[in-house]
């Protein structure tokens, strides 16, 4: 919603271009169109919510799993050990 000014609920190359300016990565008019044209399959030359979504939560993307990474999700596969801590004694601290 930051980057759509005109409230369609699209992204057009210019408001692309501002979004990634202010994450700190600059692109080329050439690497956003690039961008765009993966994002939207070659159909549009804007990103709709629909596509944005999909690229956030799509398989190739890394975005959901950074997720729940942070929200520790990724790693119930090695689940924490509950209880108490192991008592410990003065030669065993570092």
């Amino acid at each position: 919603m930051e980057f759509d000014l005109n409230n369609q609920g699209e992204i057009d190359l210019m408001s692309v271009k501002r979004m990634m300016e202010k994450m700190g990565v600059p692109k080329t008019h050439l690497e956003l169109k690039k961008m765009i044209s993966e994002v939207t399959g070659g159909v549009s030359e804007t990103i709709s919510y629909q596509d944005f979504v999909n690229v956030m939560l799509g398989k190739r993307s890394a975005v959901l799993k950074l997720v729940m990474m942070f929200e520790g999700k990724a790693n119930e596969s090695n689940p924490k050990p509950s209880g108490p801590p192991p008592e410990r004694d003065i030669a065993s601290l570092p």
